[in-house]
């Protein structure tokens, strides 16, 4: 045999042995495909299931049940199956801990009133309701809420969308607040000040008068005293009523009365205003009267009257420890002490300003800021004495006389924070001068520019301070 004839047989070998190969493999793949594949016939298909033939075992993917059925006591459980099977319904759990009850799959996909119905006509049903959907109870977003009172797009501390030249969001976060409590009339906030226009058709309904239950104020030395709209410690003047418009200014921010159509909308919609007047029409008052409208608050809370926070929108340099110990005796009564920090672009650390640098655990001092969340240019400050800081340029509020009118001070900043204290109190009534003091000064917005002047370094957030 040549050589040629040698490399033709030995290709051929080659190529039987492959073939043989491949067909061995093939044989083995369809006996594979046997194994795996059911060859089912058109007439031996199979038709819908019925309830009977559906065990609670089986791993098909059904709807999520649309009943529950208690069955009444004594009725077995194949009768149960026989009642389902015969409504094309199948037993989806017995609840074994809950005696008698069974969730229920209606097969037709029915409407859940309609099975509901269905069962409770069996006789051997006592009850059955739908399979109610439940969701989780954590609450969404905070909607802002916007009153409709016709000056409130003017009260930029409240919402300050930019107006007049302002830095957007810089405010009090008023109208996210709201969405938690627009406040209480339980809350008794006293604004010792030049009195109250009690009248004020925006101020009116938001007075503190003393209860026909309620005594009138007895004092010692001065008598029997007509307390019906609140106290005057000046001589001779009874009535609290305001003569200068700085204690209603203040009041307004407070709690002039919201979505009312008139005016503005104070911190507070709802709450109740006492007047304390001890400064006269030309805005002057003294220690000795500011101590006595002071004792009239804790004798009035003895009565049962409410008082949480005194709003104090004045001061001096001259330190009175007389004062200090009134103030101290507040603290006593549960009752915060806000103050103005003053308006002398000074440091309260170095050149202290009372009653707002008095070292009592109830005060706390308010810096102003303008629109712009700058320290205002009048505004005193003290990293150690001066707390917190809220709006107090250019803000409009109530004055004499049904009108209203724009003021600038630490003066106005004051009763922001004494209204933001009235609305963490609607919430939480129980809450202690501690707590409370320590709420406002936690519930702040960092401000770069009082980074070193207030011992929080922030603005008052109305919304944290209700979280």
């Amino acid at each position: 045999m040549n050589r040629n004839n040698i490399f033709i047989h030995i290709a051929l070998a080659l190529v039987l042995i492959l073939v043989a190969a491949f067909a061995g493999q093939l044989n083995r793949w369809r006996k594979q495909w046997k194994s795996q594949v059911r060859i089912v016939h058109i007439g031996d298909k199979k038709q819908p299931a019925t309830a009977e033939e559906i065990s609670l075992g089986e791993t098909r993917s059904f709807g999520r049940p649309e009943v529950l059925v208690k069955f009444r006591e004594g009725v077995s459980l194949e009768t149960i199956e026989s009642l389902t099977s015969r409504m094309n319904d199948r037993v989806e759990d017995r609840i074994e801990n809950a005696g008698g009850w069974t969730s229920i799959d209606d097969l037709d996909n029915a409407d859940a009133d309609a099975i509901v119905a269905k069962y409770i006509s069996l006789p051997e049903v006592e009850y059955a309701e739908p399979n109610f959907e439940i969701s989780l109870s954590e609450a969404g977003p905070l909607e802002p809420i916007l009153p409709r009172d016709p000056q409130f797009n003017d009260q930029w501390a409240l919402a300050n969308s930019g107006q007049r030249g302002g830095k957007q969001g810089a405010d009090i976060s008023a109208t996210l607040a709201w969405a938690t409590t627009t406040g209480s009339e339980d809350v008794v906030v006293a604004v010792l000040d030049s009195g109250v226009d009690y009248a004020h058709e925006d101020l009116r309904e938001n007075m503190w008068i003393r209860p026909a239950s309620m005594a009138p104020y007895h004092d010692s030395e001065l008598g029997t005293v007509d307390d019906e709209n609140g106290y005057s410690a000046i001589e001779g003047i009874p009535d609290p009523m305001d003569e200068n418009g700085h204690g209603t200014h203040c009041a307004g921010i407070i709690g002039a009365e919201g979505e009312n159509n008139l005016g503005i909308a104070g911190v507070n919609w709802n709450i109740k205003i006492m007047p304390l007047k001890f400064m006269n029409s030309g805005g002057f008052g003294t220690t000795k009267d500011a101590i006595e409208a002071i004792n009239y608050v804790f004798d009035r809370k003895k009565a049962g009257v409410n008082v949480r926070v005194i709003s104090a929108s004045w001061g001096s340099t001259q330190k009175s420890r007389a004062l200090e110990d009134v103030i101290r005796k507040a603290y006593e009564n549960d009752i915060l002490f806000v103050a103005a920090a003053g308006n002398a672009t000074t440091d309260n650390d170095r050149r202290p300003h009372f009653p707002s640098s008095y070292n009592v655990p109830n005060v706390i001092s308010v810096a102003a800021l303008d629109r712009n969340d700058q320290l205002a240019k009048f505004s005193n400050y003290g990293v150690k004495s001066v707390a917190i800081a809220a709006p107090g340029v250019e803000i409009l509020s109530t004055w004499l006389g049904n009108q209203y009118e724009e003021k600038s001070g630490t003066s106005m900043a004051t009763p922001v924070i004494a209204g933001v204290a009235a609305l963490i109190l609607a919430e939480n009534p129980r809450m202690s001068v501690d707590d409370l003091r320590k709420k406002l000064m936690d519930s702040t917005d960092p401000i770069v520019a009082l980074k070193g002047k207030t011992v929080s370094g922030g603005r008052i957030n109305a919304a944290k301070a209700l979280e």
